[in-house]
């Protein structure tokens, strides 16, 4: 099955042609990198896939269910996640747990289960020792980490992130990449994430898109450039 299927798709903001002749699929089980210089209408992309944005021409199919059957869950980071506030009144612990409410569960208490992948969330992004701590007393940084655990606890079924390691450090980026890499292996999850580590990343991501600028044209336009299936040995860009 698919999980995304981009077919031809071009986009217009007013009379600006900013995204033309974009086709692919993500599949349960792939990681999918994409990539493109400053300003290369990555974010413009994924808010098509996820319906925010209607594209102009082609079409963008998102799957209703996953590989059991059951309706797809979709977990979204954004590149700049909402800001909280210092009186914000929730612990870390407390917002990432509230992640496990999302399958109509929500007054049921939580499960050893539900404990271990609220604590796996919060640890693949470096934050289980300050689970303790008021939201509003954290950094920019440790916000975005926070809210990325909090969509690692929904269990999605299709990850889509937007540069979701800004502000991590290498080390932090690595154990985030290898938890991203396991849930697609072991768990069939598919993965659609906007970086500019690509070094960093292309020895666990076994697809790659490329946003790039058409020379013959005036406005931006961009196309898909590359989008290898890739297997052992790991992925290395031409």
């Amino acid at each position: 099955m698919t999980y995304i299927k981009v077919n031809d798709l071009s986009f217009h903001y007013q009379n600006e042609l900013v995204l033309t002749n974009i086709s692919f699929q993500l599949n349960p089980g792939d990681f999918v990198m994409l990539t493109g210089e400053n300003g290369a209408a990555k974010t413009t992309l994924l808010r098509n896939i996820l319906g925010l944005l209607k594209p102009t021409v082609g079409s963008v199919t998102l799957a209703n269910t996953n590989q059991s059957g059951d309706k797809l869950v979709v977990g979204y980071v954004p590149q700049q996640v909402a800001s909280f506030n210092v009186g914000f009144p929730s612990t870390v612990l407390e917002l990432v747990q509230s992640g496990r409410y999302q399958r109509g569960r929500w007054l049921k208490p939580l499960s050893k289960s539900d404990k271990e992948q609220v604590k796996r969330s919060l640890d693949s992004v470096g934050m289980w020792n300050m689970r303790h701590k008021r939201i509003g007393e954290l950094s920019g940084g440790q916000k975005q980490r926070i809210s990325i655990a909090r969509v690692f606890a929904t269990d999605p079924d299709l990850f889509i992130l937007d540069e979701p390691t800004t502000g991590m450090d290498v080390k932090s980026r690595e154990a985030f990449y290898k938890l991203l890499k396991h849930n697609c292996d072991a768990h069939g999850k598919g993965i659609l994430m906007v970086s500019h580590d690509h070094d960093e990343l292309k020895d666990y991501c076994n697809k790659h898109i490329e946003l790039i600028r058409k020379e013959d044209l005036p406005w931006r336009c961009f196309s898909m450039d590359s989008c290898k299936e890739l297997s052992k040995p790991p992925f290395s860009s031409q």
